[in-house]
This record gives C-alpha cells, sequence and structure tokens, in this order.
C-alpha cells in the first residue's frame, strides 16, 4: 500500500458468478444500492469505460476515475486515466473500485478489502467477477437479508479483509 494508500473493490456477484448484463446489473437490489453509496462516498472511484457508459453520469460527492484505451475519451465530470499505476498514484488514500470485470482483475492482486454483495441468484450475464483465491482473504463481516419488496433475491453483504 503505496503511502497507507487502501485499494477497495465494491462489487455485486452473483453464486454463478455474474456482475452483468447488457452493460448493465442483472438484476435490482435496493438496499445494495444504498450501501454502495454509503461506503463510496467522499471516496476516489475507478471504474472501466463501459461501467461509466452504463452509469451514464458521475456520481454525487465522489471524484471518478475512468480507466480507457481509448486516448480519445473525454467525459465531463469525470477524470481519464489510460494505465493501473495512474489510478493508484492519482487516488490518494482510498481506491474505490467499482467495475467492471477487467478493472477488478487488475485490482484483485493489490485489493485490501472486498466490499462483497453475494446475489443469491444465477441469472443471465455476460459479464462475470474475475477468479480469485477467496483463502488469501478474511471473511470479517457477514450480513444476510431476505429479497425485500424492492429487491429481485435475497443477499448477503460480506467484507473481506486481505491476510498479511
Amino acid at each position: 500500500m503505496p503511502g497507507g494508500q487502501t485499494v477497495a473493490l465494491v462489487v455485486a456477484v452473483a453464486r454463478n458468478g455474474v456482475i452483468g448484463r447488457d452493460n448493465g446489473l442483472a438484476w435490482h437490489l435496493s438496499s445494495d444500492l444504498k450501501r454502495f453509496k454509503a461506503l463510496t462516498m467522499g471516496s476516489t472511484l475507478l471504474m472501466g469505460r463501459r461501467t461509466w457508459d452504463s452509469i451514464g453520469r458521475p456520481l454525487p460527492g465522489r471524484r471518478t476515475l475512468v480507466l480507457t484505451r481509448d486516448r480519445g475519451f473525454r467525459v465531463e465530470g469525470a477524470e481519464t486515466i489510460h494505465d493501473w499505476s495512474s489510478a493508484r498514484r492519482m487516488a490518494g488514500e482510498r481506491l474505490m473500485v467499482v467495475g467492471g470485470a477487467e478493472i477488478y482483475a487488475l485490482a484483485l492482486p493489490e485489493a485490501d478489502l472486498i466490499h462483497l454483495t453475494e446475489v443469491e441468484a444465477e441469472p443471465e450475464g455476460d459479464v462475470r467477477f474475475p477468479p480469485f483465491d477467496r483463502s488469501a482473504f478474511k471473511e470479517v463481516h457477514r450480513e444476510a437479508h431476505p429479497a425485500g419488496p424492492r429487491d429481485d433475491y435475497p443477499y448477503a453483504f460480506v467484507d473481506l479483509e486481505r491476510l498479511r
């Protein structure tokens, strides 16, 4: 962790590894969206260009870095970067990685924390969370929830901390 920097991933993953479908989420979980906001408020977010496109706007109260190979890509409300080391350098104390799959794969080897929402479903999807060694992390929090009136599926909030 350069200068005490923390790299945290924020991700919702179905039992079959799906994290997205058709450039969007494969489910609606109102409580997960609220948790995402609470976890990321005031932080620097890192996302790929397709994730940016799916959100379509800067998220209030957060600095946004968009990682893309397209050197000409520019959007209002976000800073464009082209490599992982730039993201680390620009992030400050806490970098919150919020997708998609390629960006998660870049960040996983250096992730200190994973704020995981385990979605109790196996939906169709075209984007999956990259495989990782879960034994390299310790589960430090788990909170299971049934599907509420504004949730498609039951889910659990799980926090994983890298073993050092």
